[in-house]
């Protein structure tokens, strides 16, 4: 087993049990103590899991959220291979949201230069890189910057988009599960990305499969609500057969 799978597999069962136990990891997954140690501390850099005394909890169980930083130097390859595949899903032209998050933020960077489109997002930093493109429109919504996330919220992002009707919104979600759907810590944001859902005619999420294992404060639309999901391979194929079930065509890139 590679670090990265092991560590993988550390991190799914840290958030199936709660917490987990450097001597117990050990003997089941045929390491020394030692290697689970850099191991819990490369996952605790990443931002998903807490060190405690013997062994680690994730984040999610201590009300905890990465920032964004840390978030984005998460599973990259997969974002973009997520973010390639979501290419197919961009209307011709017509209007688009990009909601904030590091995957979507990929997204932003491969958006084809040749594509004449109106972008609405709620993060200042995407909406700096789509500027520079001579063919994007973009629209930028307002209200309260969360530093976590550095995505605007609260009434003044909520009241544009009660009135916009747009081809398709590219979403981002901190959970995802069959009872529970859409799922992020903040009721504000929440509250955006509902609104976001809402104003789109079809909706896309872009979730690498670590999100499958999370339920968070605040539901945001029920997987009924997602046209298409895009992950990776990562995801359990039976898993995502089960997604499928539920709504979403499911794509995992």
């Amino acid at each position: 087993m590679y670090a990265e799978e092991r560590q993988q597999e550390i991190l799914r069962r840290a958030r199936s049990a709660g917490r987990v136990d450097v001597v117990t990891l050990a003997a089941e997954l045929d390491v020394t103590t030692e290697t689970i140690r850099r191991d819990l501390t490369s996952l605790e850099r990443a931002g998903v899991l807490r060190r405690v005394h013997g062994g680690a909890i994730p984040v999610e169980r201590l009300g905890f959220e990465p920032a964004l930083a840390t978030r984005d130097e998460v599973m990259t390859g997969e974002k973009e291979r997520i973010a390639k595949a979501a290419l197919a899903e961009l209307p011709d032209d017509g209007s688009v949201i990009i909601d904030a998050g590091t995957t979507t933020g990929r997204l932003v960077q491969v958006l084809p230069a040749d594509r004449e489109l109106t972008v609405v997002v709620n993060s200042p930093p995407l909406a700096t890189a789509l500027a520079a493109r001579a063919n994007l429109h973009v629209i930028m919504l307002g209200g309260r910057l969360r530093g976590k996330t550095l995505a605007t919220v609260d009434d003044w992002a909520l009241r544009p988009l009660a009135h916009l009707n747009v081809d398709v919104a590219f979403m981002a979600t901190n959970g995802c599960s069959l009872s529970r759907g859409l799922t992020t810590p903040d009721p504000a944001e929440a509250a955006i990305k509902r609104a976001m859902v809402k104003a789109a005619q079809r909706s896309v999420l872009l979730a690498d499969h670590t999100k499958f294992t999370n339920t968070y404060l605040a539901t945001f639309a029920e997987l009924s609500e997602i046209d298409v999901l895009i992950t990776d391979t990562g995801l359990d194929v039976a898993l995502a057969a089960d997604l499928a079930a539920a709504g979403p065509e499911v794509i995992r890139a």
